[in-house]
């Protein structure tokens, strides 16, 4: 037999408004059209961040970031990934960017290495996300 809990709002213990509320891997959620189920905590980013060469503009789990050299710069997570074969994606001010290898996804996070229009190493902004598996 199944239940549903219908409320406006959820608050804490202590009646104080926040909410402290986890989610299992096996929640699902159902797509926009209502058609299909996902999971939800498979599906959300793991790590994105937005700097000014390595220094970091604004960022979710990352830890820390150092300069490589021009153009290649190394985000440390905050929160480590399960395994190498996570998925990353982003763009620069030349709206074009090159990945490197990642630096050993489950100690370290992750490289990116921006190019500007032309091909050549760059130290623009650069916007980066990865998905994959938190440990």
């Amino acid at each position: 037999m199944s239940s549903q809990l219908n409320v406006d709002t959820i608050v804490d213990k202590a009646g104080s408004g926040g909410t402290n509320v986890k989610v299992a891997n096996t929640s699902t959620y159902v797509s926009d059209g209502g058609s299909a189920t996902q999971n939800t905590v498979q599906s959300l980013i793991k790590m994105w961040v937005h700097a000014h060469q390595e220094a970091v503009q604004d960022s979710f789990n990352i830890a820390s970031s150092t300069d490589v050299g021009t153009g290649d710069f190394t985000f440390t997570a905050t929160n480590l990934l399960t395994s190498r074969s996570a998925c990353a994606f982003g763009s620069n001010q030349s709206s074009r960017v090159r990945f490197g290898h990642y630096i050993n996804p489950l100690s370290n996070g992750f490289n990116v290495q921006p190019s500007n229009s032309s091909g050549g190493s760059s130290d623009d902004d650069t916007s980066t996300a990865l998905a994959g598996d938190l440990a």
